[in-house]
């Protein structure tokens, strides 16, 4: 009777063992395979597919050179380019008051959102606080691609896209652009520029 049950238990401990050598012999097996397989990145480099690949939701900043210009990562992108990608990812996005995004924006989280994404840094703050700090635009500069424009007593500002229209972030449409119409002509106070680097380097 005790031989029975020993001989049942050793049994089942070689049973027990043979799986675990299976599953090891196949863990490695598998290892192997993924060591010896590559993958051509975007950037031309070869990974292994046992890598980690990391994941990120900071925010890319855009790489700078020694004097602080933005260095544009491909050859004939240019600020206007940066810019205008920045509006457009944030289109739609819907108003809320005191936010800066990346998902809701009021009209002054807006500006400096976008102009943070592309690497022009400087504090944020209310339409009001950009009229100060920012010098006025003159001439044509009021009319220029990414020229600030206020309205309503300084309470409201947007981006200007050109003589014809702006972007803002409205309290009914959100994120979106806007005609110099009857109304909006009506109600501007004023244009300032926000400084921009002083040269564009292409790598």
């Amino acid at each position: 009777m005790v031989l029975k049950k020993m001989f049942s238990r050793m049994l089942v401990a070689c049973f027990v063992v043979s799986l675990l050598a299976a599953a090891t012999q196949a863990q490695t097996a598998t290892l192997q395979t993924q060591a010896t397989t590559t993958t051509i990145q975007n950037d031309g480099a070869p990974r292994l597919e046992s890598d980690p690949v990391i994941i990120s939701l900071a925010e890319v900043e855009a790489p700078k050179t020694a004097t602080g210009a933005i260095r544009v990562p491909h050859a004939g992108v240019t600020f206007d380019q940066l810019l205008t990608a920045a509006i457009d990812t944030r289109l739609g996005a819907p108003y809320v008051y005191g936010s800066s995004g990346p998902t809701v924006f009021d009209c002054s989280g807006f500006v400096w959102s976008a102009f943070q994404s592309i690497g022009i840094r400087f504090d944020r703050g209310s339409a009001r606080t950009f009229w100060a700090r920012f010098a006025p635009a003159r001439g044509e500069e009021r009319y220029k691609f990414g020229t600030l424009v206020f309205f309503n007593g300084l309470t409201h500002v947007g981006i200007v896209a050109d003589e014809h229209g702006f972007y803002h972030a409205s309290r009914s449409h959100g994120v979106a652009y806007a005609p110099f119409n009857d109304y909006w002509v009506s109600r501007i106070d004023g244009f300032r520029r926000v400084p921009m680097p002083t040269q564009m380097v292409a790598e």
